[in-house]
């Protein structure tokens, strides 16, 4: 008898790690000839695309890991947005983002692209090359002239026809001289309706103003700003 009530122990023991065991798991995938890294879990409600900002570089290795670009807002929160159903595609700076949405929509629509910072000049160039997610997130993004940045959404698009339906998300206190707060209010204005912000404040500002340690990075702001983003229909 003892000898069964260890097993059956030993079972329930298994059991409780089987259901304790992360439903998802970091993968390397190659689209369209560029490396990107992929976080599936098992039953996705949706699915996002990251496209993080400077150079864009992740620098994927073979088995999901990323090397470059770790403290960037979007790359240091990637598995936030995997615990709350989404399946995650953490782009390098040249995926093509027609077809990492298309790669995306296969998985489980609706596909929301979530760029920051330089990311946002990427998501507007994919998006004039024909990609088309079901939404759009611009975080301390380049979004007008008033941003402080020639190459900027607006600029890129040209009109905000084929912009899906968007959200920006701003630090109050952004200091870049690339992402200006002033240039929030110009953007929304000229998409027509099809785009509001939610202003954030607090955190912490640390190091270069357009880095992911400062408030344009939403330092200490994480869990408001994977929350705005994720609830975004």
């Amino acid at each position: 008898m003892d000898s069964m009530m260890k097993c059956f122990r030993v079972v329930l023991f298994g059991l409780a790690i089987l259901a304790t065991t992360p439903a998802s798991a970091d993968e390397t995938v190659t689209i369209a000839g560029s490396r990107a890294v992929l976080i599936r879990p098992a039953a996705p409600r949706a699915s996002v695309i990251l496209l993080p900002g400077g150079n864009g570089a992740i620098h994927a290795g073979d088995h999901g890991d990323i090397h470059a670009l770790n403290g960037n807002q979007l790359v240091r929160t990637r598995n936030a947005y995997a615990a709350r159903g989404f399946a995650v595609l953490i782009a390098d700076y040249n995926t093509d983002l027609r077809a990492a949405v298309d790669t995306m929509a296969a998985i489980k629509r609706p596909v929301t692209v979530i760029a920051t910072s330089r990311g946002t000049q990427r998501a507007a160039e994919g998006i004039a090359q024909g990609a088309r997610p079901d939404a759009l997130v611009l975080t301390s993004g380049f979004l007008s002239p008033e941003s402080g940045a020639s190459s900027n959404v607006m600029s890129i698009l040209g009109s905000p026809a084929a912009l899906p339906r968007t959200l920006v998300i701003h630090h109050r206190e952004d200091s870049c001289k690339f992402t200006q707060p002033a240039g929030v209010e110009p953007f929304i204005r000229w998409a027509g309706g099809r785009a509001r912000v939610s202003w954030l404040s607090g955190g912490a500002e640390e190091g270069d103003s357009c880095e992911a340690g400062g408030h344009h990075g939403f330092n200490g702001l994480d869990g408001q700003v994977v929350g705005l983003a994720a609830g975004f229909r």
